[in-house]
């Protein structure tokens, strides 16, 4: 070869790489004034301890949905929740999301694997004969058949595809998180519905209480009106109780038939199904809640954790955006056979193969990839903000179920000491009504003052019950601190 010409060559060759240098260069867009994302909020933040730990370990314990409603100590109650968890439609939907989340991040993994493909296709036609095929062809029928294989590859040289893989991954993450944030929500449902049909029975029981009594307080008012020791009066207002009595049961029964329904659908259920559950508040433990809990129980409810992870796909997705002003490279190859005539298709001579890399540059794109960022930047901002608003709800709900618990333990003590004087107050007034040394006035207000306080009893027993179960699902799971164990089991 002349030198001239393979000097030309070179200088041809330099030129092509002059150029797709600097049109490399030209493609890769300013990305416009950096963006300082909002700030999450911490434990400081909300006069809160430092929360310390591993971060996985907290997500795990998140995503395992602590069975925290064993402590309340009631079989049947167990039974129920577990029955509402496989198959409440809800629950079922929330799953569906995360499946589909997760199928949408399997399917970013394979961006940057090698693709095959393999063609087979026939077909007859007739070639015009004044068109661009040259005879003997034109004019006349001929079969054409292709056998093709191809393989194509991306590379992820500016981390565009594993940036988007690990914002789907968050996505998915986040979706799982739903599902148990769904799952907590729904258990602790289902525990407060039976507390609260539990504390309905008690209440109904109080009631037929209040009827005995009043029909006993009937029957003393009519011996003495007959021995002529009361009058009308007296007699007419001990017959005006029992309406009252008997309008307050027909009342509960009919919560009572509410509440069984409403657990019945909780549980995936017919309404009619649970018409003969008959919780007792005497059979539900009341736990003990510790003195102290550490931020750490925040950081494992499943809605901070969904958050977190929505707030870490969107970090994720800038990133990908920003790959996007960078060029793209692909590489494909092919091999097969073309022919035409399908008797000459499987000959050596039909055989074609070739190569074709691929640059892309994104060459005057720059203002709608800087408007695509801008996207994906305010993503991440809303992302934040959600995130503190879970972290503000958490500690809100945590706090004023803690402050309940605290109360209700003070309003415990002084209305056992009321109700004890009330019971005593009561059994005096009828002693001396029956000796006909007092009044059936004073023996009424008694009753009303002892019906209170049992009805108080009653309330403030399932509201500690029901207060532990809010703690305990705004906890996420229980105020135990499951964290070192989950740590070292998955070491």
């Amino acid at each position: 070869m002349p030198i001239s010409h393979r000097s030309s060559i070179t200088a041809a060759a330099a030129l092509c790489a002059a150029l797709a240098t600097a049109m490399t260069l030209a493609g890769c867009a300013s990305q416009g004034p950096a963006h300082a994302p909002q700030a999450r909020l911490g434990a400081g933040d909300l006069g809160l301890a430092a929360a310390g730990g591993d971060t996985r370990a907290a997500d795990l314990l998140a995503l395992a949905t602590p069975e925290w409603w064993k402590g309340l100590g009631d079989p049947r109650l167990d039974q129920l929740i577990a029955r509402a968890l496989q198959g409440n439609p809800s629950l079922a939907a929330s799953n569906a999301r995360f499946e589909k989340a997760a199928a949408l991040a399997t399917a970013s993994s394979t961006a940057t694997d090698i693709h095959g493909t393999l063609s087979l296709d026939a077909t007859r036609q007739r070639y015009s004969a004044n068109g661009l095929v040259p005879p003997p062809i034109a004019g006349h029928v001929y079969n054409s058949s292709n056998l093709q294989a191809g393989l194509s590859w991306s590379p992820d040289i500016f981390g565009k595809h594993s940036a988007e893989l690990e914002a789907a991954l968050g996505q998915a993450r986040a979706a799982k998180a739903d599902s148990a944030a769904a799952a907590n929500q729904l258990a602790a449902q289902v525990a407060r519905s039976y507390i609260a049909l539990a504390r309905l029975v008690a209440q109904r029981e109080v009631a037929g209480r209040t009827l005995a009594q009043r029909q006993a307080l009937l029957s003393l008012s009519q011996q003495r009106t007959q021995a002529g020791l009361d009058s009308q009066v007296e007699l007419t207002q001990a017959q005006a109780g029992l309406p009252d009595a008997g309008t307050q049961i027909e009342m509960l029964d009919e919560q009572i038939t509410l509440a069984r329904r409403t657990i019945a659908v909780l549980c995936a259920q017919a309404p009619d199904v649970q018409q003969a559950l008959t919780p007792r508040l005497a059979a539900l433990s009341v736990q003990a809640v510790p003195g102290t809990l550490g931020a750490n129980l925040l950081g494992r409810r499943p809605d901070v954790v969904a958050a977190r992870w929505r707030v870490e796909a969107a970090s994720r997705g800038i990133d990908s955006a920003k790959a996007d002003f960078y060029p793209d490279i692909n590489l494909t190859a092919f091999v097969g056979l073309s022919a035409l005539g399908f008797d000459n298709l499987f000959q050596g001579s039909s055989r074609q193969l070739g190569v074709t890399p691929a640059l892309r540059l994104p060459i005057f794109e720059g203002k709608r990839l800087r408007a695509q960022l801008r996207g994906k930047q305010a993503d991440l901002d809303t992302a934040i903000a959600q995130y503190n608003g879970a972290v503000l709800d958490a500690v809100k709900q945590t706090g004023d179920a803690i402050a309940s618990v605290q109360s209700l333990e003070r309003q415990q003590k002084l209305q056992a000491d009321s109700l004890s004087k009330a019971e005593r107050s009561y059994d005096f007034a009828v002693q001396r009504y029956q000796a006909g040394l007092g009044s059936q006035i004073t023996v009424l207000n008694s009753e009303s003052q002892l019906i209170n306080q049992r009805r108080l009893a009653v309330d403030l027993q399932a509201r500690q019950l029901d207060t532990r179960v809010a703690l305990m699902a705004a906890l996420g799971g229980g105020w135990q601190d499951d964290t070192a164990a989950v740590q070292a089991r998955d070491q």
